[in-house]
């Protein structure tokens, strides 16, 4: 059974470590990790440690630092621009993308997004999310959620473009070796033609997944798996 992981904001190189606040609270009277147990502790930003339980108090743990380590961030990164989606289903493919290793997600408010983002607190549920699922999948490094791009500055950033007319397969289409791939995967309705003229025209490459039409909440998730396979992280 794999160690649960905790976050905290900083870690200390060796000694002794006390968890508190919300994760110190989940770990004492959620997970009822008790003396003695293991656990990892990360930061969410490279570093990670293992740590035994010393001492449990309410809301706490005191935990004496067994080993440290730090993972360099990946390069080159992989970006996800996820077309806004109704209900569920965005929340649905952040937490699955973060399982399956995205770097960075950019919400897209696309012109065929049903849901309108009229406040930040989508934004914060979407980072709440992969805030979890990146504690899920022990991931050394949580994914950033940067704020939503319009059409005409996510075109700037845009690499590949998930299109089911394209010609080019995603498991054959050149790759940097450096940098950002940043993919745009529409919402429900798909990507609008204006928006993929835009895209093309400053430079991205329309590539398709195969001849299955996969929801939004999950091409997104096929196409990191893909991705991830060609530059060797799986």
């Amino acid at each position: 059974m794999s160690l649960s992981l905790f976050l905290a904001e900083t870690l200390p190189p060796d000694g002794e470590f006390t968890l508190d606040g919300p994760e110190g609270h989940h770990a004492a009277d959620v997970a009822r990790l008790r003396v003695g147990e293991a656990l990892l502790l990360g930061d969410g930003q490279g570093a990670t440690a293992h740590a035994v339980v010393r001492a449990v108090r309410r809301g706490a743990l005191d935990l004496s630092i067994m080993e440290r380590w730090y993972a360099a961030p990946p390069d080159p990164r992989l970006v996800v621009a996820q077309g806004i989606a109704k209900g569920e289903r965005g929340e649905l493919a952040v937490q699955a993308m973060t399982e399956v290793g995205v770097d960075e997600i950019v919400p897209w408010p696309a012109a065929r997004s049903v849901a309108v983002w009229r406040d930040e607190k989508p934004l914060s549920r979407w980072r709440a999310t992969v805030r979890e699922a990146a504690k899920q999948a022990r991931r050394p490094w949580i994914p950033e959620v940067s704020a939503a791009l319009p059409t005409a500055r996510l075109a700037q950033r845009a690499t590949l473009v998930l299109d089911s007319a394209a010609t080019v397969p995603l498991s054959a289409v050149d790759l940097p070796g450096h940098g950002d791939i940043v993919l745009v995967v529409g919402p429900e309705g798909g990507i609008a033609p204006e928006e993929l003229d835009a895209f093309t025209a400053a430079g991205a490459v329309p590539v398709r997944l195969g001849d299955s039409i996969l929801r939004t909440s999950t091409a997104g998730v096929a196409a990191l798996a893909v991705l991830s396979a060609r530059l060797g992280r799986w």
